[in-house]
């Protein structure tokens, strides 16, 4: 994801962009019953931008996930972590 660094910048626009979906879904769910051509197409381009914001958001998950592991292994040999009990109790420990 390109953008802010900070990581809770970070969450927040991924959680943001959540919520976005989640109302998005909820009135795609609650217009339904109309019929007409333009609501018809309101509701099929929600559902397009909806698509894509829900691809987007699988991406910037994955992004961040990629980099918290790769920040778990930069410090697991920074501290020379070699194994599981290792990093937990580095976890652990009071610094």
């Amino acid at each position: 994801m390109d953008g802010p660094e900070n990581p809770h910048t970070q969450e927040r626009l991924i959680g943001d962009l959540r919520q976005v979906i989640e109302n998005a879904e909820e009135l795609l769910k609650n217009t339904d019953q109309y019929s007409s051509v333009l609501y018809q197409s309101a509701r099929t381009r929600l559902l397009q931008a909806l698509q894509a914001a829900t691809e987007e958001l699988a991406r910037f998950e994955d992004a961040q996930l990629s980099r918290m592991i790769a920040a778990t292994q930069a410090a697991n040999l920074l501290h020379h972590d070699t194994s599981g009990e290792a990093r937990l109790m580095r976890a652990f420990r009071l610094e």
